[in-house]
């Protein structure tokens, strides 16, 4: 079985789509489309009838939903459907609803919260998991990083497929989300005299064989578009 991304032409890439109950790594730097791609993903969801869950620090709903509505994918439709559930951790109404879950057991404050999300989590039986970002994360944990291993650890235990976006921007330099990660997927942007040039690399993906070339990767009016046949040379 493999989870469809819902961008055109990225899963000719990975053997047809994601294996499912995983956790991927989507890295790269600014504008590169990382937040497209998940939408894509969660939109595929959606149009599936899946249980999506998108969780943020950074952007409220209204934005992310503004954003996206500029694509025709139908990203601003599909997430009006009860089975899409947008938590901005940061808000008031995102702590209060965390605070509905309970780590227990004695834990600290950082450890409780890392139980809290997971519980949230498992308990909306989610089947597509957008977190964004490693950035954002790592000062929710105020810089633990046993913590954070804790955190992925604990998201790849569960039964949901997971994109976590990461604003690595070199491809030559690797953390800890990378090694835990069952997958992981580089954003390039190349500036060039003509304009940007875009690229999409795949190079990790557990139980999958993949082409680590870099593929061409465009914005459309339909989203993300990858063409799996064209090398791009950065």
């Amino acid at each position: 079985m493999r989870i469809p991304s819902g961008v055109s032409g990225f899963d000719h890439l990975i053997q047809g789509g994601f294996l499912p109950g995983r956790l991927y790594v989507l890295s790269g730097p600014p504008g590169s489309g990382k937040t497209t791609f998940t939408a894509q993903y969660v939109a595929e969801g959606l149009r599936n009838g899946e249980n999506c869950m998108y969780i943020t620090m950074h952007e409220s709903r209204e934005e992310l939903v503004n954003d996206m509505s500029s694509y025709d994918f139908g990203f601003e439709t599909l997430t009006e459907s009860d089975q899409f559930r947008f938590i901005n951790l940061a808000s008031q109404k995102g702590k209060h609803v965390l605070n509905q879950f309970s780590g227990g057991g004695g834990s600290s404050g950082v450890q409780s919260l890392t139980d809290k999300i997971v519980a949230f989590v498992n308990s909306r039986k989610v089947d597509r998991l957008v977190i964004d970002s490693t950035m954002l994360l790592q000062l929710l944990f105020t810089g633990d990083d046993q913590e954070m291993t804790r955190f992925l650890t604990a998201l790849k235990q569960g039964d949901a497929t997971t994109l976590l976006i990461s604003e690595m921007t070199d491809p030559s330099s690797y953390s800890d989300e990378h090694f835990l990660a069952h997958g992981v997927i580089f954003f390039h942007n190349y500036l060039e005299a003509t304009g940007m040039t875009r690229g999409i690399q795949v190079v990790k993906m557990r139980g999958t064989d993949i082409d680590c070339d870099i593929r061409s990767l465009n914005f459309t009016d339909e989203g993300l578009v990858v063409d799996p046949m064209d090398h791009v040379e950065f």
